[in-house]
Order: structure tokens, then C-alpha cells, then sequence
């Protein structure tokens, strides 16, 4: 199975911890998973999402960055994960803790097997 992951991948502590999870979850799923940053803009959300089994968005907060730019990419992911539901707390001068990162990659990782 073939999975996307759209990643917020902000400047806050839970933006910078979308992509710290993006990267271990690449390291954990060689080959089966692509990811793609929401700044990378519609075109390459499309592009990137063409095709894969499951599509995850991976928002940091309550502004839903990834969940925003995969709309705006007319694409629909079967997954939306926030890292503030998942007992994150968004502080923009904290700085991204190993814990976190497992909490988060750990949902992320549940919702592909349960796929």
C-alpha cells in the first residue's frame, strides 16, 4: 500500500514537528510512503497524492495548513491527524521533543495499518 503523507511542516513547535514525524515515518516505511510539505503548493500536493492508496494530513494546530493546501489541490485525505489532539502544546519557542514525535508518528503509523 501506498501512502502520502501532507505535512503542515509550520515555523511553531507542532509545525516543526509534522516534519520531524515525516521523517521518521520515511525511515520506519521505506518505498511506501511519500511525503509533502503544504508549502510545496497545490500542484505538487496533486502530483504527489496521484495514485497513493491513503492519503494522510498531518496539521499541526487548529489551522489545518496540510488539510487546507490538500483542499485546495481537490484532494480529499482519508486521514486528517493534528498533533494538538493528540496532546501536543503549541508553544512557537519550544523546540520539539523525542516523545512527541513518537505520539504523533505513532497515530500516524496506526492509521496506515488500520488501512
Amino acid at each position: 500500500m501506498t501512502v502520502t503523507l501532507i505535512t503542515c511542516s509550520g515555523l511553531s513547535n507542532v509545525g516543526r514537528l509534522t516534519t520531524a514525524v515525516a521523517q521518521h515515518v520515511l525511515k520506519h516505511r521505506p518505498g511506501r510512503v511519500q511525503w509533502v510539505r503544504a508549502q510545496a503548493g497545490p500542484d505538487a500536493i496533486a502530483d504527489a497524492t496521484e495514485g497513493a492508496d491513503l492519503v494522510i494530513a498531518l496539521d499541526g494546530c487548529e489551522d489545518c495548513c496540510g488539510s487546507r493546501r490538500a483542499a485546495e489541490a481537490g484532494v480529499e485525505p482519508a486521514v486528517r491527524l493534528m498533533a494538538i489532539e493528540l496532546g501536543i502544546v503549541k508553544d512557537g519557542r519550544a523546540e520539539v521533543r523525542y516523545t512527541e514525535i513518537e505520539t504523533v508518528m505513532r497515530a500516524v503509523l496506526d492509521a496506515t495499518e488500520q488501512r
